[in-house]
């Protein structure tokens, strides 16, 4: 039955023709039936010009312009409208592998593009083993040509050699006939997920499928390499009622295998804030609070800093207004947990818990009940600790998040070109305010999900427009 089971799986399974040693691929199953996600990013892509589906478009073959929403003009190319597409984007250049309508065709409109980029006069293909290929050197450097064998093409360019023959021309040529001389195998990974387009990263071990419609798009994935515990997929989370408040919220249900690890990234922060705080002592704090966790912990990020200073380390710490919460097996075992803090400096004891001073704010560490709360911003802390519900509930996933896109927008708009100057380390976030900033101020919602599975997780992330333009 499972032989039967999986051979079904296969046999519905995309397989796409992706290049050897390819660093992304991406494949399109059917070129005609990508219209939910193009309809997403035709829309997007009114206030991100980085999503409108005329910049993607020319990412799907080296040297033909592809439009999937005019079908016409792809049988005019001699591509079939209704197959698949896969393009492969190596270190030495990008193949895209098509399916024909009419390769004579293609062949005519192909040497015309190849002709018109090479200063030569003709294209002169060459057919060994029911494979015809063409490779010509170009005026920009590189070469261009394809591999065809019966209706099946792979065209490719390389990115180097600039006038001179590196051999990376005949390296090509070699790949793309492999990959039109047989049938590819399906991917049964690319089976397991929702989508009409696909994105590989061989590297880390993910699969990405997409999905879209006007309103909506969502990606869900698998991976086998991200930097990530492992979470319960089981359980009861006293987080489970809580509405999503702020930029950021976010419950996981640790593993117990990886409470350690998630504890450790927050010792290496509050080490970094506080610098003369001793090494080994706070190490040793963290250790004695991850033997007293339960696992289920709440993340939320109100919101960013009007103006902050991001120039220096502090001052990107304290950035995020943040808080932690984390569920305690034993509130009395975790109270002698947290005693040492009371030494360390800069701290002022509190009622339920300690603030510690350190350059550019103070950090919080507050305890009642079964409840742990570390925060760097008194307000955020005090509201999520007075937050937490009686009762628990369940929740459908190991992890779950909701960021509100419009107060993301505000906080990427904090980072300045002055900031970028100063830290290199800060021209990604510009780029993505200046890129993606309008867009997120005109969507609704971003939420996702994610659970571990046997050789690594699983994620689900929803991008979500107002109804109404």
């Amino acid at each position: 039955m499972f032989a039967l089971v999986l051979a079904a799986s296969l046999a519905a399974a995309p397989a796409p023709r992706a290049a050897t040693a390819s660093a992304t691929v991406v494949h399109i199953p059917r070129l005609d039936a990508i219209q939910g996600v193009t309809a997403f990013l035709d829309r997007a892509g009114q206030h991100a010009a980085l999503l409108r589906p005329i910049v993607w478009y020319a990412e799907l073959h080296p040297w033909l312009s592809l439009d999937p929403s005019q079908p016409e003009a792809l049988a005019g190319l001699g591509i079939d409208p209704s197959g698949p597409v896969t393009v492969s984007l190596r270190a030495n250049g990008r193949i895209s592998c098509t399916r024909l309508k009419d390769p004579k065709l293609f062949q005519d409109k192909a040497a015309g593009v190849l002709v018109s980029g090479s200063g030569k006069t003709e294209v002169k293909p060459t057919t060994s083993g029911g494979v015809t290929t063409v490779s010509i050197p170009r005026e920009s450097g590189g070469h261009a040509g394809y591999a065809l064998k019966g209706q099946e093409v792979c065209a490719f360019a390389t990115t180097g050699g600039g006038f001179v023959d590196d051999g990376q021309g005949a390296a090509m040529v070699k790949e793309a006939s492999r990959l039109v001389g047989k049938a590819p195998k399906p991917d049964a990974r690319l089976g397991q997920l929702p989508g009409s387009v696909y994105v590989l990263l061989p590297g880390r071990g993910m699969v990405v499928g997409m999905e879209g419609s006007a309103t909506e798009l969502r990606l869900e994935g698998t991976a086998t390499q991200l930097p990530l515990p492992p979470f319960q997929t089981t359980g009861t989370s006293p987080y489970g009622t809580m509405k999503s408040e702020g930029m950021l919220f976010s419950r996981a249900r640790v593993a117990p295998a990886g409470v350690e690890q998630a504890v450790g990234s927050v010792r290496a922060l509050v080490q970094q804030a506080c610098p003369a705080c001793p090494p080994a002592e706070v190490s040793s704090v963290a250790r004695a609070v991850s033997e007293r966790l339960t696992g289920n912990v709440l993340v939320m990020v109100d919101s960013v800093r009007s103006r902050p200073n991001l120039r220096t380390r502090e001052g990107r710490f304290f950035a995020p207004r943040q808080a932690v919460a984390a569920e305690v097996t034993d509130a009395a075992a975790m109270k002698t947990a947290l005693a040492p803090v009371a030494k360390f400096p800069g701290v002022k004891p509190l009622e339920d818990g300690y603030a510690l001073d350190v350059k550019g704010g103070t950090l919080f560490v507050r305890l009642k009940g079964k409840q742990l709360v570390m925060g760097n911003d008194e307000a955020v802390a005090q509201s999520l600790l007075g937050a937490v519900p009686q009762t628990g509930a369940k929740l459908p996933h190991a992890v779950d998040f909701t960021v509100d896109p419009k107060r993301l927008a505000n906080g990427l708009n904090q980072v300045s070109l002055m900031d970028v100057v100063s830290d290199q380390q800060l021209a990604g976030l510009f780029t993505v305010g200046l890129e993606l900033g309008p867009l997120l101020a005109r969507s609704e919602r971003i939420s996702g999900w994610l659970d571990s599975t046997g050789g690594g997780h699983r994620f689900s992330t929803l991008w979500t427009l107002p109804a109404a333009p």
